[in-house]
Parts: C-alpha cells; structure tokens; sequence
C-alpha cells in the first residue's frame, strides 16, 4: 500500500488548478486562454459561445462534436477564470436559409421539391411530426443535445429575424452596404458579383428567398429596393422583421455583432468565409470572436460527410453500438486532424476511454488536466469500473456466436468470478453494445483466412499444449503457453526479447490466431481471451479452424 499519492486535480485548491491550467497543453485550455486574453483587452461580463446548425438535413455526429468541443473550451474557460465571468453557450440553426436542394435521406421527395426556395421554417415536413422541415430538424438536435446533457440555449435564425432581435444590427449593415459590397465582390466570381447583395428579400408573393441584385437602398429609411423577378415590378421593402435576410457570409457577421459572440469554432472547409466574415464584423464596429478551425470528418471512402447526403455516421448509429463518452473520446481527440468517421472507429475509442479513465485516479493535477476524460466530464469523471475491454467482449461474442447477452455473461463469470449486470450495470450496456456490433458488422463480414502449412502444425501444438493446463488456469499462464508456442520461424522477432532472453514473438502470431480461429484481424490479450472463452472451448475451436483447412 502507497504511503501517498499525488494530489488529484478534484483535490487542488482551485488557485493551484488554475495556474495548472494556465500552463496546460490541452487543446481546450489553449482555446479558452484566447479567450482570456481577448477579455484583457475589451473586459465584459458575459462571455458568449456559439455553435452553428443548417438544418437542410438531419442533426449528425459533426453537429454533435461542435458542441461538445466548445463545451470543452467553456469549462476551460471557467476554470481558467475561477468561474466569475457568466458564459452561455448559443447553439443557432440557420433555419431561415431558403431551401436549395431536396436532401437524399427523407421521405416524401417530390413534396418538398415543392418548396425548393422557401425559408427552412416554411417547407413542410416530410416526415409529419413537425410544423416545417426546419422545426423537425431542430427537435432532432434538440433532443440529442439534451440526452447528452448539453448546457446551451436554442436559438432560431427565422425567430430573431422575425421577433425584430436583429434589426439594430440589419441598419448598420445597410448603413456600412457599400464597405460590405467591397469585401465581398472580391472573392466571387464575375457573373454572380454582377447580381449580388448582402440583403436577400422574402417575396410576399410566393415566399421565396430571391436571390436578387439590389438596385438602390435607403439607409436612413431602412429599405432596399429589387426587381421581382417574375412581375419586372420594382419592390420596396423593409430590412428589418424578418423580411430579408442577409447572404450567409455578412449574416453571420451581423450575428457575431447583435448577438455579442466571443468565441465560436468552423470546419477547415470555412477558413475563407471566416476570414470574409471577420472583415465584415469589423466595418461593423465588431470584434470576431476567437475559435480555430477543426478539420472535417471523412465516410469510409474519404469523403467528406454532408447532412444532406446521409453518409458517414448519424448520432442514433453510434450510440446502437457504443457509449456516448467513447463519442466524446472520438471528438476530443486531434480537433484540427481529419479523421474518419465509420464503424470500424468505434471499438477502439470504446475501450481508450475506459484506459483513460481507469488511468485517471492515479495521476496528479497537470497530468489529468490533459487527460481526455477530465474534459469529456467536465472535470468530474466518475468512478472506473469496468473489468472486461470491449475488444474481449466483441471476440467472446465473435468466437461463440452468442445471440443474447446470459450466453455471455457466462464467459464473463468464468473469467471475473463475481461480476453481474447488477453489479456493474456500466459493463451490462457494453455487453449489448457488443451485440449489436456482432450481429451487424462483424457476423456478415466474417471470413475465417486458411492457415498455411507452417500455421497448421503451430495450431496443432497450441491445441495439445492448452490441452495439458487445467481447466480453471490464469490468464497469464495461458499467455506464457501461447508466447512459447509461437516462438518459431516465421513468427520470431529478434527485435523483440522475452522474459527468459529468448527472441520474443511478432504480432504476426497473435494475428494469425484471430484471423484463423474467429475471423476477425485483431483482438485483446490471447491468453486473456482464452481464460474468458475456456480453454476447453478454445481447443474445440481450434479443431474447427483446422476441420475448416484439411
């Protein structure tokens, strides 16, 4: 027993965990620190956080990861700041953006193609829960943000435009048009420089959001003036209450101002429009907020994931077959490297985040400060117990083919005596995690790879070595009787020494063994999966692997 332990950042007077994190290398502490400095220089009481949704297409994983990330960099924040600044977090969808295409993933198609133009709050919705498409989008993310306990305030672009909350900001945009003009016409191409504006009408006609030139506007009235596109009449309108809205590029200026935003982050695909858009908050009057540019998630292929086209990842998938910290793991990890976003991410990330927060206790103030989970807990990570990885999980189901979750739980009894769904209800949820993962990926995938003659005749003497250990044998001395099998030609390492000296065993080996027994390229601990599965059971496995070959 230790005579002491380091003192955990839980522990740490709160001046001490701030001047840690005022040194620390987490990426979130990094962020919030701009913030800081951001403050010296124009101090507020209030700092305002943002996140963005266009809800042309159904809420996804890279929705979710903005909102968390920035929930990082708030508590970071707070931390960093002793908590005596009020934050709030804005998450704002875009729902007044007019509709320019029909998304590939819902239902009642031709309907909605109807509607093609129209403000996302003015297009029904095909799937008939909602008053519009807009307003079903937005309870998807609603809803999802709430099961994840978000602390954030909804806010709808149709509702400020509307309600008249940007109308102070929509003025000064028309009193600054020309500066706006002058920052924009730069950076389009020339036929669409002929017909833009920032200032986009609603028809009172038909309620489409016209992409239309501006052919004069009154500052002092308010007003803009365009030619209908379909009567040739000239149109007179209002900026203000909600009937125009601005192009996105000067809108999310203009929201930066009216709203007061301090901080908000953008995918890399949005370095030139947040740049366009920092120079128009400046002809303002405002300050951009402070945030940094988070690469973009990628499907199986290496595309990038759109809303509208469905592919990658959605949230309800991920959560089918993991649990909602390992999507956390998955979004704290590399912000600023692409990384792909598919099923095959998930077991990894399942089985890091219970390493990390079994690592947690045991490490002093800086060092959890750095850890995933003081971020993804918001400084407060619960209690590790979890006696079973993930990757042992997925292999116990693979090699028996288990259909429900008593097949196995008894292979968990035999390998941790004494743990049950009741006693670790956290390991019950990986269990039908495992399941569903099982019976959706890896069953129809599976392909068991023939052994080669040399792998024959090491199977052979793995068999007949298991067979000579007792029935109830340690992981570990199962481990020593697989290694010393394997040490053999071509599965020596020379780079590599064992316990005894002798050249150790390349991976090689163990990766034959899943390959050939459970038709699957990798796994956890051979020895570890053996005391778990029997090793009665594991010879009977072999014998089939080597029925499969002859």
């Amino acid at each position: 027993m230790a005579l002491y332990r380091a003192m955990t950042s839980a522990e740490a007077p709160a001046a001490n965990l701030r001047e840690i994190a005022e040194l620390s290398h987490a990426w979130p502490f990094e962020e919030a620190r701009k913030i800081v400095a951001r403050l010296k220089k124009k101090p507020k009481d209030e700092v305002i956080f943002e996140t963005g949704y266009g809800p042309s297409g159904l809420p996804h994983i890279g929705t979710f990861g903005e909102v968390a990330r920035t929930t990082m960099v708030r508590h970071a924040f707070r931390v960093l700041t002793d908590d005596k600044i009020k934050t709030r977090l804005i998450a704002f969808s875009d729902d007044m953006d007019g509709l320019r295409k029909v998304p590939d993933n819902i239902p009642n198609k031709e309907m909605v193609a109807q509607h093609l133009g129209k403000p996302l709050t003015k297009v029904p919705d095909p799937f008939g829960t909602h008053d519009s498409f807009a307003a079903h989008n937005n309870a998807r993310l609603r809803a999802f943000l709430d099961q994840f306990g978000f602390d954030y305030e909804f806010m709808s672009s149709t509702a400020c435009y509307t309600a008249g909350r940007f109308d102070e900001a929509l003025l000064k945009v028309l009193s600054r048009f020309v500066e706006v003009m002058n920052i924009m016409i730069p950076s389009l191409r020339e036929e669409r420089a002929e017909t833009y504006s920032p200032f986009l009408p609603i028809s009172p006609r038909t309620g489409i959001v016209l992409q239309v030139p501006v052919v004069a506007h009154d500052a002092k009235a308010g007003t803009i003036t365009y030619e209908d596109p379909d009567i040739k009449e000239r149109i007179v309108t209002p900026v203000t209450g909600g009937r125009c809205k601005l192009q996105w590029k000067p809108d999310w200026a203009m929201r930066w101002v009216a709203l007061g935003v301090d901080y908000e982050m953008a995918g890399k695909d949005l370095i030139d429009s947040v740049k366009l858009s920092s120079q128009i908050c400046r002809a303002l009057g405002g300050s951009p907020p402070e945030g940094f540019n988070y690469e973009l998630f990628l499907d199986e292929n290496g595309q990038k994931i759109s809303k509208s086209k469905g592919n990658g990842l959605t949230i309800e998938e991920w959560l089918r077959y993991a649990s909602p910290e390992s999507l956390s793991l998955f979004m704290y990890r590399e912000p600023k490297a692409a990384k792909r976003l598919y099923f095959d991410v998930i077991p990894r990330h399942v089985d890091e985040y219970l390493q990390f927060l079994d690592a947690y206790p045991r490490q002093g103030p800086k060092e959890q400060l750095g850890n995933p989970v003081w971020h993804i807990h918001g400084g407060t990570p619960p209690k590790a117990d979890n006696p079973v990885p993930f990757a042992m999980l997925l292999s116990l189901v693979t090699a028996s083919n288990a259909e429900n979750a008593e097949t196995l739980w008894g292979f968990i009894g035999r390998y941790r005596p004494g743990v049950t769904p009741q006693s670790h209800p956290h390991l019950a949820r990986l269990v039908e995690y495992a399941i569903h993962y099982f019976r959706d990926f890896v069953q129809p995938a599976k392909k068991f790879r023939e052994p080669s003659p040399g792998e024959r005749a090491a199977l052979i003497d793995l068999r007949d070595a298991l067979s000579q250990l007792q029935a109830e044998s340690p992981a570990e001395a199962i481990q020593d009787v697989v290694y010393e099998v394997g040490r053999r030609e071509p599965f020596l390492d020379p780079k590599k020494k064992g316990k005894d000296g002798k050249p150790g065993v390349a991976l090689d080996w163990f990766n034959m063994l899943y390959q050939v027994l459970l038709g699957q390229d990798k796994g956890p601990r051979f020895g570890s999966f053996v005391a778990a599965y029997g090793i009665v059971n594991t010879i009977d496995m072999i014998d089939g692997a080597l029925a499969r070959s002859a």
